[in-house]
């Protein structure tokens, strides 16, 4: 479904964007616009603030602790910047920052009640990576009730096709989906109109 309406109270939720993700040397096959996915970001997360709207930034620091086939995520001795977030993407005084230990940002943070504290309604999500974080909260999300929004161009994952299948296959069933365009469209729209937004 495409992207129609941001409720009054949207927030922008931005998953992984730190040193260690998009800083790492990326295999041949991936996806090489990680630059593109945090300029994207940026961009949403400078609209998001100028509209009064939360902006909720959230890093990984662990992995749970089940086992799988693929083994553990993260490796132990992670570098000491690997959880700093991604050059540019800088705090505001007013931006949230959660540490997660999970692979979607619902389950070991306290994102649920800081959105609900906020009166957020709907939420838009971008980072890395698709199929994994990014999906993986928008599941969490429409399940509790959240309006989903995916910013398609402002993420990216380490498999292409995985990409492809979350946008195509998975996300319309979350949610509605677009580009950052679009959002920052909607946005200017509102704005124009005179429309709530900020409390």
């Amino acid at each position: 479904m495409a992207l129609t309406a941001l409720d009054p109270r949207t927030a922008l939720v931005v998953i992984d964007l730190q040193k260690g993700i998009v800083n790492r040397p990326q295999e041949p096959s991936s996806d090489p616009r990680i630059a593109d996915v945090v300029a994207g970001s940026i961009r949403l997360a400078e609209a998001f603030r100028a509209a009064g709207l939360p902006v909720v930034l959230v890093n990984v620091a662990g992995a749970p602790a089940g086992r799988t086939d693929l083994g553990r995520r993260l490796p132990a001795d992670l570098p000491a910047d690997f959880a700093e977030l991604a050059e540019g993407l800088h705090t505001a005084d007013d931006d949230v920052l959660l540490t997660k230990r999970s692979v979607g940002a619902f389950a070991t943070t306290d994102l649920d009640k800081v959105l609900h504290d906020r009166g957020v309604t709907q939420i838009v999500l971008t980072g890395i990576a698709t199929s994994v974080g990014v999906e993986s909260t928008a599941r969490n999300a429409h399940d509790l009730g959240y309006t989903v929004a995916l910013a398609i161009d402002a993420m990216t994952d380490l498999n292409p096709g995985a990409h492809a299948h979350a946008v195509s296959a998975v996300f319309p069933r979350l949610g509605e989906t677009g580009t950052t365009q679009d959002v920052l469209d909607l946005l200017a729209a509102r704005q124009r109109s005179g429309g709530p937004t900020a409390p």
